[in-house]
């Protein structure tokens, strides 16, 4: 019996997807923080929440990214097939 063959989910990942979408989060919050006001900092205690906020997510978005690399969702070929030709029948 020949083995299957296996194709990765790539771009298509969903965590690919969430993860883009966190570090464009990220990205303006970090970017927010960076130029924030003192007096907008001193009212959260003195701590510059977006900009530790935004670089929280980013890491986040790192992680997510480094877990869909790692661990990719393989799908077989064949089976891909076979369901999408099951699809074209009905």
């Amino acid at each position: 019996m020949a083995a299957q063959q296996k194709k990765k989910a790539g771009a298509f990942d969903i965590r690919v997807v969430i993860a883009a979408l966190i570090a464009i989060y990220g990205v303006v919050l970090t970017i927010l923080g960076i130029i924030a006001d003192p007096a907008e900092v001193d009212k959260a205690a003195g701590i510059n929440i977006n900009l530790w906020g935004g670089i929280a997510m980013l890491v986040f978005a790192a992680l997510f990214v480094l877990w869909a690399r790692l661990r990719p969702i393989v799908v077989p070929v064949e089976q891909a097939a076979e369901q999408a030709a099951r699809q074209d029948r009905e």
